[in-house]
């Protein structure tokens, strides 16, 4: 296992959940006791090839980072970053527990350590609300730039609710910061110079991130 970049918290605007030992049980929850399958879908959305070199950002207790070492093989190779320290703590165990090498670092997705053009694909699951819009836009180049020319970004996360109803789950859930859902990410990712941006709804009842859907996008080859 890769323990590189202990250090301490990064600086960051972004939220951090530091209840990272309960973090896989609320998921469970709010997915309706689906959150593996969740996880399955993302992968497949990603469409990892054998060899490939897979970064998550905002990668938790490192679900998807763990799922994404099969498809990506012994020739590939998987890292995960995220801001906080203790979810780092959890997805390192995990992934020790699961026999696998997953370089996780304690870093934010506006400060990337990696070289320039180091991935295939990049992944964010259920993460980019918790960031403010300007963050964003700091972020998404970031990505650009660690992404190999022709790599592609997928992002999964929920839907801004268009309902008072909606919009009421969300805030009971902590998520009533969520301004800007997956629908808005597309103009995002062209601002931030991805091409062949699509996006999607991904068929999957929750009770507590609302309607999901996802975004892809690509650097130019």
């Amino acid at each position: 296992m890769a323990h590189s970049h202990t250090g301490s918290a990064p600086a960051t605007r972004g939220a951090i959940i530091r209840w990272a030992n309960h973090y896989d049980q609320v998921v469970n929850l709010l997915t309706l006791g689906r959150r593996r399958r969740l996880r399955r879908m993302t992968i497949d959305l990603a469409r990892i090839q054998p060899g490939d070199r897979v970064l998550e950002v905002g990668c938790g207790t490192g679900d998807v980072a763990i799922a994404a070492c099969a498809p990506a093989g012994p020739h590939g190779s998987v890292s995960g970053i995220d801001a906080g320290a203790e979810m780092i703590a959890v997805a390192r165990a995990k992934a020790a527990r699961a026999g696998v090498t997953i370089d996780f670092r304690l870093e934010p997705i506006e400060a990337l350590t990696y070289p320039d053009a180091t991935f295939d694909i990049v992944l964010s699951s259920l993460m980019m609300h918790h960031l403010p819009d300007d963050l964003k836009r700091r972020g998404l180049p970031e990505i650009a730039r660690v992404l190999k020319p022709g790599g592609r970004l997928l992002i999964v996360d929920a839907q801004r609710p268009h309902s008072h109803p909606g919009q009421g789950v969300n805030n009971f859930m902590l998520h009533g910061m969520l301004k800007t859902g997956i629908q808005d990410l597309p103009a995002f990712l062209s601002e931030a110079g991805y091409v062949e941006v699509e996006t999607g709804p991904i068929n999957f009842a929750t009770l507590g991130f609302g309607r999901l859907g996802f975004v892809r996008g690509q650097i130019r080859a």
